[in-house]
């Protein structure tokens, strides 16, 4: 017959192992609300980030004016926000997000992958840049770092920065011109425009259709893409 160890165990270590799990219980999840149009990204944004663990999604939205509601209701670590929803602007938001909540870090997530947008999403005060087609491979360390303070962008997109610089004013066009088409690109209202030009509201109306006149622009979506083609949006 054997005889039993002198600590009364019946062999291996007698401490207590934890695993990863247990670690992190005593965290705090990283709160996460999501902004994005359509439900079904949004169901699977939640658990893409559900899945990975430390993150709590505390709320989804559609379009800005409700993603704004639940940052301010929450205040959470990361608002992850689609470039791209109808009414309010997403860029010509998030300095004013960035404002009212300032614990709250934003993570653009989108389908354009033009440098300028990303150009003008991190002067405005976002803190990442993911696109959507590389979400499942991005996100969570995009999430993670603006949590923390830092910031990310897509690796082509960065690269792309770099070696796109902004190019001069087209077709004639002086700065003032420029600035109108890019804040009217971005979603801004001609009251808005005006303000920042310190213009009449009317008169920024006037030169918008003067310009698109000019330009040979007939609808907005026109202007929207003659200002990315010339990237017009990273002056």
């Amino acid at each position: 017959m054997v005889s039993p160890p002198a600590n009364g165990k019946a062999g291996g270590s007698s401490l207590p192992t934890m695993d990863s799990d247990e670690r992190s219980a005593g965290e705090r999840p990283v709160k996460i609300v999501i902004a994005d149009d359509h439900g079904v990204v949004r169901a699977g944004l939640r658990l893409l980030l559900e899945a990975e663990g430390g993150f709590e999604v505390v709320a989804e939205a559609e379009d800005v004016a409700s993603a704004r509601h639940y940052v301010r209701a929450h205040r959470p670590a990361v608002l992850i926000l689609d470039l791209n929803m109808p009414g309010e602007s997403s860029l010509a938001a998030i300095p004013a997000l960035r404002d009212e909540v300032p614990e709250t870090q934003i993570v653009v997530l989108t389908m354009q992958d033009d440098p300028a947008f990303a150009r003008e999403a991190l002067r405005a005060g976002a803190a990442g840049f993911v696109l959507k087609r590389s979400a499942e491979d991005e996100l969570i360390e995009a999430a993670r770092l603006a949590a923390r303070g830092e910031s990310y962008i897509n690796p082509q997109l960065g690269v792309r920065l770099v070696v796109e610089p902004p190019s001069g004013p087209p077709d004639g066009l002086n700065e003032e011109e420029v600035e109108i088409l890019r804040l009217v690109a971005l979603g801004h209202t001609n009251a808005e425009i005006g303000e920042r030009l310190h213009l009449s509201g009317r008169t920024v109306e006037t030169h918008r259709i003067r310009l698109q006149h000019r330009l040979g622009l007939e609808t907005r979506a026109d202007l929207v893409r003659y200002v990315l083609d010339r990237d017009l949006l990273e002056r």
